[in-house]
């Protein structure tokens, strides 16, 4: 039996279809993990909801807690602190116990786009912003409401309109993190980084960040139904008696605040310096560095906003759909719940499909696939646009389809990096890789050849989330220092861009670019 280091932390990440909890050293040091693929299921809803139950995410999480701890029994002794990411940009209406009266809206839910539009719009506009909420909440914020109405502003004011019993009897508004949070310690509290896409708090002084009257006033919000707030290497209190027996573990450990899984992994993916770039592709993607300052990009969907390094802003970008878009290749059209499919998946499916698609060349002999499958978010905000194939004959077969659904994410991440790396002021070179999708030497080399620049694929690159979070508790701790992070964070292997490659992905950029501007008014007509 291996002997586990001492000290442990106790790290959760629960994403938007799979949990994972590992014991890691306060340095980052996985010492044991446990996963458990689609275990919280998303029930989509008509007219753009998307909910979870909470209750599945504490199962899930109990039920690992006590998997990895069965692994490593003496560890129990050595867990010195508890720190948890989650999906981020979702609501759980809470009563004063910390009982959820209604199911988790997730941030994949547009029902709210109504009223955000209402509290946003006036005359004069810019992109659908009167300029006077404009000027207010990019000045204090560094962003705005998303009209997609997929921020937590907008389901909390869906609650209020349409669901107003629900609404009145809330203690509070709890993002995902923070009502797991409320399961261990109690305590009704959020922080600077996890809070921000209420669009309520005031940015400007990233040390203490709080929430600004005016905002609340123009969100029509009550401050009294939102959390308290707190930097994110806060402790936030002692973990209670009850959730330690269903854990298995003591009462008492500390529970560190912990941080969202979009700058959780920035932690764990090593490049935590300024303008030090990775890219994250797991349910959905992204392209982002610290940066020192607060900045806005109105018309691409991106500002900078608090990040979980103390005194430190990230560039807050998301692309829709990425690693789902190869979910949805495998349950769609390779494995499925009827007649026609294999059911249930294989475990090594994914492995499976990356063999297959490595049997295409390079730009899958003219099959693109395009990746919103449910609108995108950046760089251009638009719910309504939708994915699909073009370029499809009786010449191809799946391993094309298989590699034009890697191609496609990657080209949309091309479409995205010319913007970050504006708003940086700087050219990325080697961008550090992690998710789910850079377990993929096919895929990671696909990006190094679309995007052109040297992609870093970190090891372990699905475990980032737990591993940043484990190191934030250090840090909050202070058993680990910001400036090592770096060398705690081994790189598997770096993908230099093939020359050869570069003629097939210009011409198939171009040609993905062209396709969204006369595709985006077709879909926008089709809009029930």
């Amino acid at each position: 039996m291996r002997a586990p280091a001492s000290p442990l932390i106790l790290a959760i990440d629960l994403g938007t279809t799979a949990c994972k909890v590992a014991l890691v050293t306060p340095q980052g040091r996985i010492v044991a993990h446990v996963r458990e693929t689609d275990a919280t299921p998303t029930h989509f809803l008509p007219g753009g909801g998307a909910e979870q139950d909470p209750r599945d995410w504490w199962s899930v999480i109990t039920r690992l807690v006590r998997r990895v701890l069965n692994e490593i029994p003496e560890a129990q002794q050595q867990v010195i602190a508890i720190a948890c990411s989650t999906h981020w940009s979702g609501t759980v209406a809470v009563d004063p116990k910390g009982e959820p009266l209604h199911p988790a809206i997730i941030w994949m839910d547009t029902r709210g786009a109504p009223y955000v539009r209402e509290i946003t719009g006036g005359f004069p506009s810019v992109e659908g912003y009167g300029l006077s909420q404009l000027f207010w909440w990019i000045r204090l914020t560094g962003g705005i409401p998303t009209h997609s109405g997929k921020d937590p502003i907008a389901h909390i004011l869906f609650l209020k309109h349409e669901k107003p019993e629900v609404y009145r009897a809330a203690y509070k508004f709890l993002e995902p993190k923070d009502y797991i949070n409320l399961r261990l310690t109690g305590k009704f509290a959020s922080d600077y980084a996890t809070i921000v896409l209420h669009w309520v708090t005031d940015n400007r002084h990233i040390d203490h960040v709080d929430y600004h009257p005016r905002l609340l006033q123009m969100a029509g919000l009550e401050r009294e139904k939102l959390p308290d707030l707190y930097p994110t290497t806060h402790v936030l209190g002692p973990l209670l008696p009850e959730p330690a027996e269903e854990l298995g573990l003591q009462p008492g450990i500390p529970v560190v605040m912990g941080t969202p899984d979009v700058q959780a992994p920035a932690l764990g993916s090593g490049a935590v310096q300024d303008y030090e770039p990775h890219i994250y592709i797991g349910t959905s993607s992204w392209i982002t560095c610290h940066v020192p300052v607060k900045k806005t990009d109105l018309f691409h969907n991106m500002a900078s906003l608090p990040a979980a390094v103390p005194g430190r802003y990230f560039i807050a970008n998301e692309q829709e759909t990425a690693g789902a878009s190869l979910t949805f290749l495998r349950d769609a059209f390779f494995y499925g719940e009827d007649p026609l499919g294999t059911c249930p998946a294989p475990e090594d499916a994914y492995a499976r499909m990356d063999a297959l698609a490595a049997q295409a060349p390079p730009g899958a002999r003219g099959v693109t696939f395009f990746p919103w499958l449910y609108g995108e978010r950046t760089p251009v905000e638009d719910p309504d646009i939708r994915g699909g194939f073009l370029g499809l004959s009786l010449g191809v077969g799946r391993a094309e389809v298989a590699r034009a659904v890697l191609e496609g994410v990657a080209l949309n991440l091309r479409w995205l990096l010319g913007y970050v790396e504006k708003f940086a002021g700087r050219r990325f070179e080697t961008i550090r890789f992690i998710g789910g999708g850079a377990r993929s030497d096919l895929w990671s080399q696909i990006l190094a050849d679309v995007l052109d620049r040297p992609i870093a694929q970190v090891e372990e690159p699905d475990l980032a989330g737990v591993r940043g979070v484990a190191l934030l508790a250090g840090l909050a701790l202070g058993m680990t220092r910001l400036e090592d992070m770096a060398a705690h964070v081994p790189v598997k292997a770096v993908y230099s861009p093939n020359p050869r490659h570069r003629r097939v992905y210009e011409e198939k950029f171009r040609a993905f670019l062209d396709a969204y501007r006369r595709l985006k008014g077709w879909y926008r007509r089709q809009k029930p």
